[in-house]
């Protein structure tokens, strides 16, 4: 099959296929969270979440190998999705967990791509809530095993991610281990970017609703001007009637 049809191909299975990953991927999450929000649960939960998240890796694993070959130029596709290779394999390395949870971030992207259409403040609000999550599980699980941690549960995790993405950063909650802070740099270079799609998205609202009021305004003034123009006709016919002179006369 020629390259432009197998790209068709590709595309028609990421289209069939994201509504199932997203299922995963929110499977994904829950399994990856209960054990840390609840530490105390039973090891046998603990198990069963860990055997969850490798069945879903595998899933994972399965559709990037289906992509693969049904990609027209099969180097150029690695080429071009290094980090869903690296997504694939890094986080199974005990200092690079926490990039499990930028795959679920990563497909969510995927499924925007084909969803989304004109809606980017419900699309930011969505990934803004999702990275604040995945971020407060993220510095959690990384903090909670250093006795010197000022993060120790999930509400002290939630705040730190929210003055954080925010770029407020009071400064009261600080992540202290290496998976921590690369979890922090991972936030804020994540809400440098939603802020500037917040801010270019009300940008380009205003701009449209500016472009539509002065539109509006120049409909106005060309209806005005042809009134004004078949006033003047009507006022030349007039001036014409009475100037005619009677047939009596």
């Amino acid at each position: 099959m020629s390259g432009p049809g197998r790209e068709d191909r590709r595309l028609a299975w990421e289209r069939r296929a994201e509504i199932p990953l997203l299922v995963a991927a929110t499977v994904f999450l829950a399994a990856y969270a209960v054990p840390i929000v609840w530490p105390d649960l039973s090891p046998a939960t603990d198990r069963t979440a860990e055997l969850v998240i490798v069945g879903v890796w595998a899933v994972f694993g399965a559709d990037y190998l289906v992509r693969l070959a049904l990609a027209g130029e099969r180097w150029r596709f690695v080429r071009t999705h290094l980090l869903d290779l690296a997504l694939l394999v890094l986080p199974f390395l005990r200092p690079l967990r926490l990039l499990r949870l930028v795959f679920v971030l990563q497909v969510l992207h995927r499924r925007a791509q084909f969803t989304f259409r004109g809606r980017v403040v419900t699309y930011t609000v969505g990934a803004v809530a999702f990275v604040v999550l995945i971020a407060s599980l993220a510095v959690l699980d990384a903090e909670r095993r250093n006795p010197e941690a000022n993060i120790q549960n999930m509400g002290d995790a939630l705040w730190w991610a929210l003055t954080t993405i925010t770029t407020v950063g009071y400064g009261d909650h600080a992540p202290t281990t290496g998976e921590g802070r690369l979890a922090a740099a991972l936030l804020m270079v994540a809400g440098i970017a939603l802020l500037g799609v917040v801010t270019g998205s009300l940008a380009s609202w205003f701009v449209e609703r500016l472009r539509g009021v002065e539109q509006a305004e120049e409909r106005t003034q060309a209806a005005l001007a042809e009134i004004l123009t078949e006033i003047r006709f009507l006022n030349a016919r007039l001036d014409a009637l009475e100037r005619r002179p009677s047939p009596g006369d």
